[in-house]
């Protein structure tokens, strides 16, 4: 599968998920809890309908290929070759009719993050990325994703989608670096780290996150330029607990408050 068929899989994968959403988005949608009893954690049948549009097409074309979603069982992961799917990141944001959500839609070859797109169906955006190069295709037209230099962590833009979500410990961590960035903001779910790529903002750290909430980013955030990492410096995101920069300097300023309180 050469790279130019390989994307054009891709942005099919992104059409039928959208195609399968937006029938759904902002109408009087069923919500369930899949976390009775714990924090309110939303599934609606929008995201089971675009995960399964994803599932069926890659089955069809790629059948020795692994899929991990968020909605349905693993299928394969032992395989050269494993999707990451989440169909809709963001669903809290989507039962409430705000658009800062997407679907995420990756490709791992032998457990690393090789290919990664958002695609927000509603807004009609999509950003992907290789690891190596990085690009936008929306209604303000396409062109490639670069990230934006910081000197500094008192000069940042900080994104995080809420520190309710951290635990206790880490959300006093996090307002560590809170209280020394510029300009904290909250909400955005997949699109904080589309901001990061498109060079809008320069920070975005997060907890408790899942292997779809993530891995089809890193090419993304990667291919602009920036760095992604877990707050243990590593490339091993599977803590949950991730920190990406689009700077250097400012990851590493970060990091070491993160580290050390």
């Amino acid at each position: 599968m050469g790279a130019v068929d390989f994307e054009t899989f891709v942005h099919e994968l992104a059409t039928v998920s959208g195609q399968a959403i937006l029938p759904f988005f902002r109408t009087a949608i069923g919500v369930e809890d899949k976390n009775s009893g714990g924090a309110f954690d939303p599934v609606t049948a929008a995201d089971r309908a675009a995960e399964q549009a994803m599932r069926t097409l890659i089955r069809r074309h790629f059948p020795s290929h692994g899929v991990r979603g968020e909605e349905f069982p693993d299928e394969g992961l032992d395989a050269e070759y494993v999707w990451v799917l989440d169909p809709i990141d963001g669903t809290k944001s989507f039962i409430t009719g705000l658009p800062a959500w997407g679907t995420l839609i990756g490709l791992c070859r032998e457990d690393e993050p090789a290919y990664g797109m958002m695609h927000q169906p509603f807004i009609g955006e999509r950003f992907y990325g290789d690891g190596a190069t990085a690009r936008y295709r929306g209604p303000a037209g396409e062109r490639r994703l670069r990230v934006r230099p910081c000197a500094a962590l008192e000069d940042a833009i900080l994104l995080t989608t809420s520190p309710l979500l951290m635990e206790e410990a880490d959300r006093a961590l996090y307002r560590a670096v809170e209280e020394r960035a510029r300009l904290p903001r909250y909400g955005g779910d997949c699109y904080a780290y589309c901001m990061l790529a498109a060079g809008h903002v320069d920070l975005v750290i997060e907890t408790n996150l899942k292997a779809f909430d993530i891995l089809p980013l890193v090419p993304v955030i990667r291919g602009a330029g920036g760095i992604v990492t877990s707050w243990e410096g590593t490339d091993d995101l599977s803590s949950g607990r991730v920190i990406a920069a689009g700077d250097p300097r400012t990851h590493e300023a970060a990091l070491k408050v993160l580290q050390q309180g």
